[in-house]
């Protein structure tokens, strides 16, 4: 797949032709510099962005024809995106930031929930607020949002980057068991050796190529 933007100096290419597949239920790093389109890339995968070219297919689905309905669509039903800034909404107590996503979809279940919040250590915490919570709490809170929804495909941009090691080991621990549990594939982008070596596979992107 293909993606540029416009700048000062002309046209950037930030990916060149990537051609990446990962089958259910496997696990894949996606490592590289900063600018390097690592978040370009899982951002196109996620439907957050349109490509200029190239084809993607989610769980049998062409998407790069999509448009803004039927994206918000795939990111409801199918693809699950984890954000190294959390993105929880701060109005909403714990259980409801999980409950958020799998209601949209549709898939509102209380025992998923309540077994997803026991599993990340977040059942003392349900009727919380996120400002009360630390960093690794709100990442779980995130991830549990994510995989309440049960979708097919989970991306995770820097899931640990603004954790401490040791809480960062625990949460990818989690992160991985669950999503492990659920059949569905996870694709991580990151800047740590730790962390893509959990991973079945690493590919390294350079100067918008895998190299």
């Amino acid at each position: 797949m293909r993606k540029s933007y416009p700048g000062a100096e002309g046209v950037v290419e930030v990916l060149r032709g990537v051609d990446i597949d990962l089958a259910a239920g496997g696990t894949l790093a996606l490592t590289g510099e900063s600018g390097s389109g690592k978040s370009t890339l899982l951002h196109l995968i996620g439907g957050l962005d349109v490509a200029d070219g190239g084809t993607i297919r989610v769980d049998g689905q062409e998407i790069t024809g999509l448009d803004d309905t039927g994206r918000a669509a795939l990111r409801r039903s199918t693809v699950g995106v984890v954000f190294q800034q959390f993105n929880l909404i701060p109005s909403l107590t714990v259980e409801a930031n999980i409950a958020f996503q799998a209601r949209l979809a549709g898939v509102a279940d209380a025992g998923r929930l309540a077994h997803l919040a026991q599993a990340l250590g977040l059942t003392p915490h349900l009727s919380k607020y996120p400002e009360a919570l630390s960093g690794g709490q709100q990442q779980r809170v995130a991830i549990a949002r994510t995989l309440a929804a049960q979708p097919k495909l989970v991306l995770a941009d820097e899931p640990t980057g603004n954790l401490d090691e040791a809480t960062a080991s625990d949460v990818l621990d989690q992160m991985l068991k669950l999503v492990r549990d659920t059949g569905a594939a996870l694709l991580v982008v990151t800047h740590s050796p730790a962390v893509a070596a959990r991973m079945d596979r690493q590919v390294h992107l350079s100067q918008g190529r895998l190299a």
